[in-house]
């Protein structure tokens, strides 16, 4: 327990735990915090309640003279007056000065020194604040002592609800951020990332003010130092083939790229737990024991053991622990200018190759449009597949224009001579349902010829619809998978399901075509019939 004072936020509650320990957590969890539990391997087994995911409708960002020019608004960012903001936050604080005790983590987001944030999260649940604890970077002792005002505070009150009634509120969820206050508030959810990527996203406000580039990517180094970014969004093997006992864990989410090189922005990892095998992930499986949180799984109540098959409360079932829990983690989590850019996609059209290589305005646009596909069955009579869009592979998260983010990403690649790929995990020989996924085997070989640039020599020819160059030659795959219009039984099918997708490609990079240069709006698809069809 501490007399850390809070009555600067109107805060009374004097029983405060600042920056607790995980077994001083593990013990406030188990008596104070719903259903937790200790699982087998000494994971803290904890429940977000209602929701077992992010809240994206219910995101606001207060319109402000000194802001509102910058922001993105619309969909992704909602406008929210001042007035409404301190609704919020009285509403927030009213909750906290309610409660017997109160959790406070201090911590930075970002591991270079020179641009990290320092973050104080207040919140009532014990699990919280160990969730936090680990994605945040730990001060040191000397550090906390010495830590200060923070540059953002989050106000997580998410046990109590929004009022549905108060002016632009949808509904009982309410995750307001003000850039001019440096506060984000929660309320009506419980689902702990909404403090993770509250906090990406003001860090995808303030770093580009500062001329480094904020991005929704993992990233790993080469024993010779060459580090490569994997942009990517869910699904399309991001984690999987960043994770590579070859090389070293750079961090597996969120980073910035500086004029000194890159660096992570969390100090853990928040992994997906469906599904999860010591087999298949044996670096995550290893990371799930004391200090880990384990949010929303199903276990047996006799012998605690997981069971991450189960998704009877969620798909969505995750892991968080801190970076130095993956055995090839480079700690501190920072390294030089990436080589290579790697752009991944699970294209359940089977029309993109297995690997391409884009030119810097081509990266701009692909980035941009940030492609994958949901396959077919999810609904019944739905045959095909879904073309899924996610602005810079993370729109959720963006608050400036993608066009922002995708200019500094092609200045900063042609500064530093980063090569850009776009690699696709999904299908080939046809859509889903009639191709077959690309095989993990091949798509490691492709990512192991980036790596040591025998890709980079290999020789290429011009895609005809989307006007990449796609190599025709890589160790470990057979020529004829590299080019997938050879793999279809039917070359006229795949030409109209290529120019499908192409049509999808324009259509979606409509709503971005009044903020990009006319050489990012070139870079698309050409839609040029091939010969033979």
């Amino acid at each position: 327990m501490s007399n850390f004072d809070l009555s600067q936020y109107g805060i009374r509650v004097t029983d405060i735990i600042r920056n607790g320990a995980p077994a001083l957590l593990y013990e406030e969890a188990i008596h104070h915090d719903r259903g937790a539990a200790i699982s087998e391997t000494g994971a803290l087994i904890t429940y977000s309640g209602a929701k077992t995911g992010r809240s994206p409708r219910d995101k606001r960002i207060v319109g402000h003279a000194k802001s509102e020019s910058n922001i993105w608004w619309g969909d992704i960012n909602v406008r929210l007056d001042e007035h409404t903001f301190q609704i919020n936050r009285e509403r927030a604080i009213d909750f906290m000065n309610t409660r017997d005790r109160l959790y406070v983590m201090d911590g930075f987001a970002g591991w270079d020194p020179n641009h990290r944030i320092k973050t104080r999260i207040i919140c009532s649940r014990p699990y919280h604040a160990l969730f936090m604890h680990n994605m945040l970077i730990r001060p040191t002792e000397a550090e906390l002592d010495a830590f200060g005002d923070p540059d953002y505070v989050v106000f997580n009150s998410g046990k109590f609800p929004a009022n549905r009634y108060t002016s632009g509120m949808t509904s009982e969820v309410s995750v307001d951020l003000s850039l001019e206050a440096q506060e984000f508030v929660i309320l009506g959810t419980e689902y702990a990332g909404e403090m993770k990527k509250g906090i990406f996203t003001i860090m995808n406000y303030i770093m580009p003010e500062r001329d480094v580039l904020s991005m929704h990517c993992s990233a790993n180094e080469g024993p010779d130092g060459q580090v490569s970014l994997f942009f990517g969004l869910s699904g399309t093997g991001k984690t999987t083939l960043s994770a590579d006992d070859r090389r070293a864990l750079i961090g597996d989410d969120e980073h910035c790229w500086t004029d000194d090189g890159i660096f992570n922005i969390e100090g853990g990892c928040y992994a997906k737990a469906i599904n999860l095998s010591k087999e298949k992930e044996p670096e995550i499986y290893g990371a799930i024991r004391f200090g880990t949180v384990l949010e929303n799984v199903v276990y047996d109540k006799v012998s605690r053991v997981v069971d991450y098959d189960d998704t009877t409360i969620t798909e969505n079932t995750r892991a968080s622990y801190p970076i130095e829990y993956i055995p090839n983690a480079k700690l501190p989590c920072v390294g030089g200018h990436p080589s290579n850019i790697i752009f991944l996609t699970a294209d359940a059209f089977g029309v993109l190759p297995p690997v391409s290589r884009l030119s810097p305005e081509q990266a701009m646009y692909h980035f941009i449009s940030g492609y994958t596909a949901k396959v077919a069955g999810t609904e019944v009579g739905v045959t095909e597949p879904q073309a899924t869009f996610s602005a810079c592979f993370g729109a959720a998260f963006l608050v400036w224009h993608p066009n922002k983010y995708a200019e500094m990403l092609a200045a900063k690649m042609r500064s530093h001579r980063a090569e850009a790929w776009l690699v696709n995990t999904g299908w080939s020989g046809g859509a889903y349902g009639v191709g077959s996924r690309i095989s993990l085997k091949y798509t490691r070989a492709i990512i192991d010829a980036i790596h040591d640039g025998s890709l980079a020599e290999s020789p290429t020819v011009t895609d005809q619809v989307f006007g990449f160059q796609v190599p025709t030659s890589c160790n470990g795959v057979p020529a004829e998978v590299l080019i997938p219009r050879n793999n279809w039984n039917d070359v006229s099918d795949y030409d109209r399901t290529a120019r499908k997708l192409a049509n999808l490609f324009v259509t979606n990079f409509e709503r971005y075509a009044s903020g990009v240069s006319d050489e990012v709006l070139s870079a698309g698809p050409i839609m040029q019939t091939p010969a033979g069809s």
